[in-house]
């Protein structure tokens, strides 16, 4: 009798212990979906279905399970599931970015896909694959950006039409300072820890007050979290002279983390005629002035980063040093003596920041933030036959400029998705200082007091209404108020935004204090200037489609900007000039962008379209608006076996045309001509990923400049160049990335 109870028992046992269940994975058409990821929750086992969507779910002695069930382009589903079960599970589509959020004028990190404002997303991905060292490169291939180039004071951009004056450039939500003629210089900030570029479209004044008329560019640093240890190191090579090495250290323990970056960039400079690969023998001297000047750079950041539950805390310090060589051509008649000019800009950034998510999704950020910036002109008279050096001793030869700012800015918000109602408010103090020769007592100081708020309101599940304002004390000039307005519609696979948004942009200290008088120059500040305002309506619709492996991606958005009091230098008596306010200015367009995804391609393919007002419309019988056409494409393909990729990216800038007025009054026409542009990249990874070698060629269409033409009567005209590039050129990428993962 004990036996049969004993072996009933064992039989009853091993029947509970070998129960199962089954699912099936299917999509809104009822089609099966392969590959679904199912965590089984209470045991933490991972299953992946078949081909065929089905899963085998295996119970030990519990009665019930809870399966957590995803997907890429569907919304994630939690199922409870019981033995001898045999459920069918339908998943719904979802828009969201793998892998993907952002964090720029966000309550809390969120999908962009979810984001009330508009937003464009440079992952590292393509970075890597466009071979990009700075963020003029990686610029090159996006909608609405118009790049510039000064061989003296760099590269500047406009973004919807806009100089680059009014785009604010952050990097974690810092601002960039050392403007120069209103620009940051793109090719100083470097790439080389940066793990994805936000860039939102229109003003963003009220979260980050002034020069943020057209918009924000925010770059994001790498932070290693889950490896234990890292080592980066990189070498770039290109055949015009460019030899670019870096590297960086990270290490990881538990809730710290402490990494060192730094490198060197070093161009010998170019002009057109130059030898493709190596340099011919020349005559002494001959080729010592360059049209694009010979520069060096050293650049280093370490940081420390405290992991706390729900947040962080980081430190950063950061170093950068550039010195950009313009070698004159010999002087005659004998060629013995040369002009040259020296400009150094050094940079010196601090940071601490701090976020903290608490359980009840309410958020606190903190920012302080110091940043130093200087940059130097020197001229020398130098004796080409002894290479001895003497400075010259015209006061315009020289010069020093000095900026540091303080920025403090703080937070607090609530992001939780459940109520109707989440907020966020603020405080922002920026203090400028600027130092120099040729500013008015050679140091003044500027200080901005600001308090924002927004609400996001949810009157109805997939609609989002955020109003927001800023206020600001400014020790200088009246600031003004600044409001904004965002909506966000989702209904079915659609997303629409649409904002309005007042802009600003402060009048800089050097257009308020500026004091340049010798015998070639006389130009003077304004004290009473008024800030630049901007009215900004934006409409985009999103249109996101998953099909098994396909993700199909349609965007149509439209932008209109008007600006008033526009600060510009103009001539007030005789040989004086000075900054005023003058005139309105309007820019507005329409781009569409079309994206598709397949297992391992992705192609995408866009076109816009911008209007430029011209102010003489308003007095001579001019067009009101001159339009510039601009389209774009990129080709990626991954090979996960040999895991080689190869990219291609490629951009139409239109004709520039505008008008101007010349000294009889008369009208004339000017334009810059149109170009093409285009990259090619090959990469493949070795050794288990741990170095990957990419090759490839850059400007593929050969542009090195663009005719730019002003033409008055039929008989008057001119033509000059505008520089875009250096020719088609090559180069050669190498990385090595060694870690140790504390899970090995």
């Amino acid at each position: 009798m004990r036996f049969i109870f004993i072996t009933i028992l064992l039989f009853y046992t091993a029947t509970v212990f070998s129960q199962i269940a089954t699912i099936q994975v299917l999509d809104e058409t009822k089609q099966a979906i392969p590959s679904v990821h199912i965590l089984i929750k209470e045991t933490q086992k991972l299953i992946v279905s078949d081909a065929n969507g089905i899963a085998t779910i295996p119970f030990e002695n519990q009665t019930q399970l809870t399966l957590e069930i995803s997907f890429l382009g569907f919304i994630k589903k939690t199922q409870p599931i019981k033995p001898n079960d045999n459920l069918k599970i339908e998943l719904q589509e979802d828009i969201v970015t793998l892998n993907s959020f952002v964090v720029t004028g966000q309550y809390a990190e969120n999908s962009p896909e979810k984001a009330v404002q508009k937003i464009t997303i440079i992952d590292h991905k393509k970075i890597e694959k466009m071979a990009a060292v700075n963020l003029k490169d990686v610029l090159t291939n996006e909608m609405n950006v118009r790049l510039t180039q000064d061989n003296i004071l760099g590269s500047g951009m406009s973004l919807q039409g806009m100089s680059g004056e009014n785009v604010k450039i952050l990097i974690d939500g810092v601002p960039v300072v050392g403007r120069l003629n209103g620009n940051v210089d793109l090719s100083q900030i470097n790439l080389n820890d940066i793990e994805h570029i936000e860039v939102i479209e229109g003003p963003m004044s009220v979260n980050y007050g002034t020069n943020a008329l057209a918009g924000v560019i925010n770059l994001i640093t790498k932070t290693n979290k889950s490896k234990k240890l890292n080592v980066i190191a990189n070498s770039y090579n290109e055949n015009i002279g460019q030899y670019n090495l870096d590297g960086s250290v990270s290490i990881s323990n538990r809730n710290h983390m402490l990494s060192f970056s730094g490198g060197r960039n070093y161009f010998d400079g170019w002009k057109d005629g130059d030898a493709v690969f190596g340099e011919k023998q020349r005559i002494a001297d001959s080729t010592r002035y360059k049209s694009w000047k010979p520069k060096e750079q050293f650049f280093g950041k370490a940081s420390y980063n405290y992991q706390l539950i729900g947040g962080n805390i980081k430190y950063t310090l950061g170093y950068f040093d550039e010195k950009i060589s313009n070698r004159g051509l010999p002087r005659n008649p004998y060629g013995e003596t040369a002009f040259d000019d020296y400009y150094y800009t050094t940079r010196l950034d601090n940071s601490l920041i701090i976020n903290k998510k608490f359980k009840n999704d309410k958020n606190i950020k903190a920012t302080i933030a110091y940043n130093d910036y200087q940059r130097i002109k020197n001229t020398f008279f130098k004796d080409l036959t002894t290479l001895e050096e003497t400075q010259t001793e015209n006061a315009g030869d020289q010069d020093t400029t000095k900026f540091n700012q303080w920025v403090i800015r703080s937070s607090f918000s609530t992001s939780k998705d459940s109520v109707k109602v989440n907020y966020e408010v603020g405080t922002d103090i920026n203090i400028e200082e600027a130092f120099g020769v040729r500013i008015e007592n050679k140091t003044q100081q500027m200080g901005d007091y600001a308090a924002y708020a927004s609400i996001e309101y949810r009157p109805f599940n997939n609609t989002i209404i955020r109003p927001g304002v800023r206020y600001a004390y400014n020790t200088n000039y009246q600031a003004p108020v600044t409001p904004s307005i965002n909506l966000k519609q989702t209904l079915g696979k659609f997303n629409i935004r649409a904002s309005y948004a007042r802009g600003f942009r402060a009048p800089s200290l050097k257009e308020l204090y500026f004091d340049f008088v010798d015998i070639n120059h006389n130009i003077v500040g304004n004290t009473d200037l008024k800030a630049e305002q901007s009215n900004n309506f934006n409409l985009s619709i999103n249109y996101t489609k998953v099909i098994k492996n396909y993700v199909l991606k349609v965007e149509l958005s439209s932008f209109y900007n008007q600006i008033e009091n526009l600060i510009t230098l103009a001539q007030n008596n005789g040989t004086l000039y000075s900054y005023v306010n003058i005139g309105d200015y309007q820019t507005h367009g329409v781009q569409l962008n079309n994206n598709i995804s397949f297992n391992h391609l992705k192609f995408g393919i866009g076109g816009s379209y911008i209007g430029r007002y011209n102010h003489l419309s308003e007095t001579k019988s001019i067009e009101k608006f001159s339009y510039t056409p601009e389209l774009k494409s990129s080709i990626n393909y991954e090979f996960p076996k040999p895991q080689l990729f190869v990219a291609f990216f490629y951009k139409f800038t239109g004709k520039l045309p505008g008008f101007g007025l010349a000294a009889n009054d008369e009208i004339i026409q000017t334009s810059i001509d149109a170009y093409h542009t285009a990259d090619l990249s090959i990469g493949k990874q070795f050794w288990k990923k741990r170095i990957q070698v990419t090759l490839g060629s850059k400007n593929l269409f050969d542009v090195k400049a663009v005719n730019s033409v002003v033409q008055g009567s039929a008989h008057s005209g001119s033509s000059g160049s505008s520089p875009v590039a250096m020719g088609r050129t090559y180069f050669l990428k190498m990385t090595f990335n060694l870690s140790y993962d504390k899970n090995n």
